[in-house]
């Protein structure tokens, strides 16, 4: 697994210093971007492919197109942050007995934009939930791999937080990982819950990615990305996010672990020469 977690952040921090610092087109800046999103995947798909041959890597591609679950998976996937920050909102109201901001942003094109990036999201999941957090939690068990792949994955982000005309620029980094982590708690029990589906897992963090500016907690002009956030949004939203996550954790499901990684086991096994007699 440090294999696998070292040339992702070489990869991707290489492609997102590059695109962020490196003056190149607008159009090749955004390929560097991508490409440095895409990081988890690509290093997943390479380090099975090695390991586990065509019939490992097919077994991995095929939990993209997983869809088989029940529905109430799906509605769960796009409602939890969308409820987390109304809930966020409503809170905040009874509290201080104002509104805070809302985006502008028609619910149309949110939804929109969850269907559209909803294919972009393999570039993460197929690294992160389905290469990583099985043989995590294989050595962990699940709640604790969870938690462990939050911290890795929000450090992931690093880069982004000091680069220019990054929407995470200067951001709070410490809030962010406080959310990111409870996030992967999250995404755990949902993917262990859909019998390792990672179309689930990117629905989820694609409604994530697209619903968080409904009540957005970013702080204008900030420049300090270690310092902890001033925006009561964002530690609303911490503690909600952490609500969930203790529940998913108390409740968190057996997943058959041996079960997703077999096919690649067994392709690697039966790649092996024969041992001389």
């Amino acid at each position: 697994m440090t294999r696998f977690f070292a040339l992702t952040y070489l990869l991707s921090w290489a492609c997102f210093i590059a695109g962020g610092t490196v003056p190149m087109p607008e159009r090749l800046r955004g390929l560097c971007f991508t490409l440095g999103a895409f990081g988890p995947a690509i290093v997943a798909l390479w380090m099975t492919l090695r390991t586990g041959g065509k019939a490992g890597t097919a077994a991995l591609l095929g939990r993209v197109l997983q869809w088989e679950v029940g529905a109430r998976w799906y509605v769960l996937a796009v409602v939890c942050m969308p409820a987390i920050k109304l809930t966020t909102a409503l809170l905040l109201r009874l509290a201080t007995g104002t509104w805070p901001h809302f985006g502008t942003e028609s619910w149309a094109i949110i939804a929109v934009a969850i269907v559209i990036s909803t294919p972009f999201q393999a570039g993460e999941e197929i690294g992160w939930r389905g290469y990583a957090l099985p043989r995590l939690a294989q050595r962990y068990g699940l709640a604790r791999a969870s938690l462990l792949l939050g911290v890795i994955w929000a450090a992931w982000h690093l880069p982004l937080f000091f680069l220019p005309a990054v929407d995470k620029s200067g951001q709070s980094f410490p809030v962010y990982l406080l959310q990111v982590t409870a996030l992967s708690v999250i995404v755990a029990w949902l993917f262990a819950r859909t019998n390792g589906s990672l179309l689930l897992t990117m629905l989820l963090h694609s409604a994530v990615n697209q619903t968080i500016g409904i009540v957005p907690s970013t702080v204008s002009g900030a420049t300090h990305p270690f310092a902890l956030s001033t925006s009561p949004v964002a530690w609303v939203t911490v503690a909600l996010l952490w609500a969930c996550a203790t529940y998913c954790l108390v409740r968190m499901p057996h997943l058959d672990l041996l079960r997703l990684v077999a096919p690649q086991r067994e392709a690697a096994e039966r790649a092996r020469p024969a041992p001389a007699t």
